[in-house]
């Protein structure tokens, strides 16, 4: 069910997870699935670009947040989803008193990219990351653009050098993607890597298709 406000604190694992206005709605949405039928408790803020992205590349209807969230993700009243407003600068994981194993933007656009990278925390997204920084805890971004320009470049490597882990929206081909979901799954699957939840959503190298 999707709700706001207080989280239960009986869940062994919970991550905060973005969603902005890059391209690539559909990593957001699938990460958060994998996320939830591994049972991990996800706290969910997505900005006012991300939402016009969702209508956009997905069809999701932006007027009813809440109901559109419940549709596209398959929820019901066990799901362990959270769900924040973007300007709710005074949410939970607004603070670094609320305790989560660390946060995901999927897919990070460049103007959130260089929000964390300067300090700028106006908004409940960029918070919860500064607040990710501060605290020490993992941070994983996945950026969706091309071609890079030089400030891009920079803030990355910034925010490389603070510990935040770039994961750049690439599908790789070695496994063999028949499909454009076997393309997202590959990315999607390079994040969970990234924050050590187990999948099966790729071939590994040296695995063969027995293996999956």
């Amino acid at each position: 069910m999707v709700s706001s406000g207080s989280v239960a604190a009986d869940r062994p694992r919970r991550w905060v997870v973005g969603w902005t206005g890059a391209s690539g709605a559909v990593y957001g949405v699938k990460l958060c699935k994998e996320l939830l039928a591994a049972g991990i408790e996800v706290h969910l803020v997505v900005s006012d670009a991300g939402w016009r992205v969702l209508k956009e590349e997905l069809g999701w209807d932006a007027a009813r947040r809440k109901e559109a969230l419940a549709e596209g993700l398959g929820l019901d009243e066990s799901s362990a989803l959270k769900f924040y407003p973007f300007g709710d600068i005074g949410a939970a994981i607004a603070s670094g008193s609320f305790l989560c194993e660390g946060m995901v933007v999927v897919p990070c656009s460049m103007g959130t990219l260089s929000a964390i990278a300067h300090g700028s925390a106006d908004n409940l997204l960029t918070r919860s990351a500064d607040v990710a920084l501060k605290e020490g805890r993992p941070l994983l971004l996945v950026p969706r653009e091309t071609p890079l320009h030089a400030i891009h470049l920079e803030n990355m490597l910034k925010l490389a050098r603070l510990g935040v882990r770039i994961v750049p929206a690439m599908p790789a081909f070695y496994h063999g993607p028949q499909t454009l979901e076997d393309a997202v799954d590959f990315v999607v699957g390079k994040v969970l890597d990234g924050m050590n939840v187990p999948h099966r959503l790729f071939r590994r190298w040296g695995e063969t298709h027995d293996n999956i």
